[in-house]
């Protein structure tokens, strides 16, 4: 595996990557299929310089298409119309399936349900115990960031 190739010319664009992986923000998981890319929006948990996502074979088909094809993008913005705030990371890489992991599925859901799990909404309660969930692990080859932000 290589190490994060970072395509943008800024410097700093790593740390404002830094930045904008550790808030609970929504990714786009591009993948492809035989009826063309596809496009799932999803959580994820920026840790061990990959991005992990979680998947059900019953729920979800972005497990199958990972299976058959591991090329992926993923993008994630951060978007604040009220302080004029656009930020963009990119990447391009290969994903692959894991087994279940209760731990890092449970500090996933809690970037985004809050840590009292008891508060959480039932169809995300038993997630971290259900073996019939998997883990994507999206493994960035390059990466873009872009400030696209503007005066409010």
């Amino acid at each position: 595996m290589h190490a994060l190739r970072w395509e943008s010319q800024d410097p700093g664009s790593a740390d404002l990557a830094q930045k904008v992986l550790q808030r609970p923000l929504f990714a786009h998981l591009a993948t492809a299929s035989g009826d063309g890319p596809r496009d799932s929006p999803v959580w994820f948990l920026w840790e061990d310089e990959a991005l992990w996502m979680l998947g059900n074979y019953e729920a979800d088909s972005f497990p199958r298409r990972v299976e058959a094809d591991d090329r992926c993008a993923v993008g994630v913005v951060d978007f604040d119309v009220a302080k004029g705030r656009v930020l963009h990371v990119g990447f391009r890489g290969t994903a692959s399936l894991t087994a279940h992991d209760a731990a890092r599925a449970r500090r996933l859901l809690r970037r985004y349900l809050g840590p009292e799990e008891s508060a959480w909404d039932p169809r995300f309660s038993a997630v971290p115990g259900d073996p019939s969930w998997v883990l994507l692990r999206f493994h960035p080859e390059t990466g873009v960031v872009r400030d696209q932000s503007y005066q409010r």
